[in-house]
């Protein structure tokens, strides 16, 4: 049997296949690690320490980090919420490749259906989301038999933690392992490895957390700050006296008393001592909230590319008209983290799928691709609208196009289609297929064509003869009297293949013709004259 390689030429181990690389003797102690929590007593200086060392390759420091910060942060963890968990909402289809044959069809049909059939299909695109944060995301796969097939059975996220990069190329990934500094290289086919770019730059540096970092910092000194006067705000200074040459041991007995004083309003003290009450200074919370608020203003910016989509102005007024603006900027960056996303899928994913059951595949060039269609709603309406147009002035659109745009896909044959009809096996294709799909006419503007029409019978009779031929019937339909009932009955015995309202337009857009042919003949008889 031919070998297998990855989508860099790299050949496949097939013990992948049977046991995850992280469940090996050398590895498994990094599931077995509890995290350091650096964020504890974060300063400045440890801060910009943390953030050098991942610049040299140790990443377990700025992952544990990363991993604090959304954990003791509810504002942060909300906004870098709300951009992950989008994805898993977006719907999502595999293309073939251009010019694609029958047998590259049928195997993306078959990949459509093996996607769909794999659990935690919604976990997975939310694991992988997690790269914005960090730089990189890495689920595991562990793969087995189904029949003939190999499946993916459990898609596993494993910690940035146990990753670091080497000295010599900061721009790859490696596990760490206990026997080599340099770690261990990621096996072929083993591994979804997201490496998505917040900012460019190498792995250490691309995350999006990096910029927040600095903003999470400041708003911890705040909080805390603003927690320490809420302790003492309101509470009056209490100062114990005692008269010259009182024991060590009374002093200790006032202190305890003035410090219990505060919290119980109640305490006992030597005779000869006594306690006085200060008036607390005088201090204010609103530089604190400034503080915690501009920290969060640039969380949300940064995460999101605005503010008003995660809160109103202060004032309470133009919230509404700024969001939707803000909420733009958002659409665009939930457009870039789906490219991002679909292109590791189609590599990592789509590409072993294929290499492992499908025969003949040896050029990446031609693989399948997944694609998320991130296209707001009024975009797809709007170009439904720009295709009727199209049609309307007999521009020549292509099916395929259309149906691409509209994200409706081509019926098979006998199936079902919406109208009561059945889909036929080859249908036509061209612009009256799409018109009559859509509820239109390929005869573009009709009352355009009758005054056409009646403007070419100048000066002859063919208007009167258009003219009876749809009149005669109602003349005589008049002319057998009657109420408006049994004048509509005779109008339908008279003229069965039209409804009522198709009759309607047929005379309104009859008596639009006349009336242009009226005044068009009275310029041509003046002409004449």
């Amino acid at each position: 049997m031919a070998t297998l390689i990855d989508i860099y030429g790299n050949p496949l181990r097939r013990e992948v296949l049977s046991e995850p690389q992280s469940e090996r003797a050398h590895v498994a102690h990094l599931r077995r690690e509890f995290a350091d929590h650096p964020s504890r007593n974060l300063t400045p200086l440890k801060l910009s320490r943390i953030l050098e060392t991942a610049e040299h390759g140790n990443l377990r420091g700025q992952s544990e980090l990363f991993m604090d910060m959304e954990e003791r942060d509810a504002h942060l963890f909300a906004e870098v919420s709300k951009r992950k968990r989008v994805l898993a909402a977006i719907p999502w289809r595999i293309e073939p490749p251009r010019n694609a044959s029958r047998g590259e069809k049928k195997d993306v049909a078959w990949l459509t259906e093996a996607v769909t059939g794999l659990e935690g299909w919604e976990e997975l695109l939310l694991d992988l989301a997690d790269g914005i944060g960090h730089g990189f995301a890495a689920v595991e796969l562990e793969w087995a038999r189904s029949g003939p097939e190999w499946l993916v059975r459990t898609f596993k996220h494993f910690p940035q933690t146990g990753f670091l990069l080497p000295h010599d190329n900061q721009d790859e990934l490696r596990l760490r392992t206990l026997q080599s500094p340099t770690g261990e290289a990621l096996l072929p086919f083993g591994w979804l490895l997201h490496r998505p770019k917040a900012r460019s730059g190498y792995v250490a540096r691309t995350g999006l957390f990096r910029v927040l970092a600095w903003p999470y910092l400041f708003k911890h000194y705040a909080t805390r700050d603003l927690a320490e006067l809420l302790e003492i705000y309101g509470l009056p200074i209490r100062l114990g006296k005692y008269p010259p040459g009182t024991a060590a041991a009374e002093k200790t007995s006032l202190l305890r008393a003035v410090t219990e004083l505060g919290h119980s309003a109640a305490g006992i003290i030597p005779e000869g001592m006594t306690i006085e009450f200060q008036k607390a200074a005088e201090g204010s919370e609103a530089p604190f909230l400034a503080m915690m608020r501009q920290c969060d203003d640039t969380i949300s910016k940064a995460v999101l590319g605005g503010t008003l989509t995660s809160q109103t102005s202060e004032s309470g007024g133009g919230a509404m008209a700024l969001g939707n603006v803000h909420n733009e900027v958002r659409q665009d960056l939930k457009a870039a983290d789906a490219r991002q996303l679909a292109g590791t899928l189609s590599r990592d994913l789509l590409w072993p799928l294929l290499v492992l059951n499908r025969a003949g595949y040896d050029d990446p060039r031609r693989a399948p691709r997944l694609i998320f269609d991130t296209r707001d709603p009024a975009e797809v309406a709007q170009t439904a609208r720009n295709i009727q147009v199209a049609v309307q002035l007999n521009i020549d659109v292509p099916l395929e196009w259309a149906r691409e745009q509209l994200g409706i896909p081509a019926p098979q044959g006998g199936e079902a289609v919406i109208g009561g009809g059945v889909a036929e096996p080859n249908p036509v294709q061209g612009t009256a297929v799409l018109a009559a799909q859509i509820g239109l006419t390929a005869t573009p503007f009709p009352d355009q064509v009758a005054v056409d029409a009646l403007v070419d019978a100048l000066p002859d009779e063919r208007l009167q003869q258009q003219a009876e031929q749809l009149l005669a019937p109602l003349l005589e339909a008049l002319h057998q009297g009657g109420d408006e009932a049994q004048l509509l009955e005779h109008l339908s015995k008279a003229l069965p293949g039209l409804h009522n309202d198709e009759l309607q337009e047929a005379l309104e857009r009859m008596f639009f013709a006349l009336d242009v042919w009226a005044r068009l003949h009275a310029e041509h008889e003046r002409g004449i004259a």
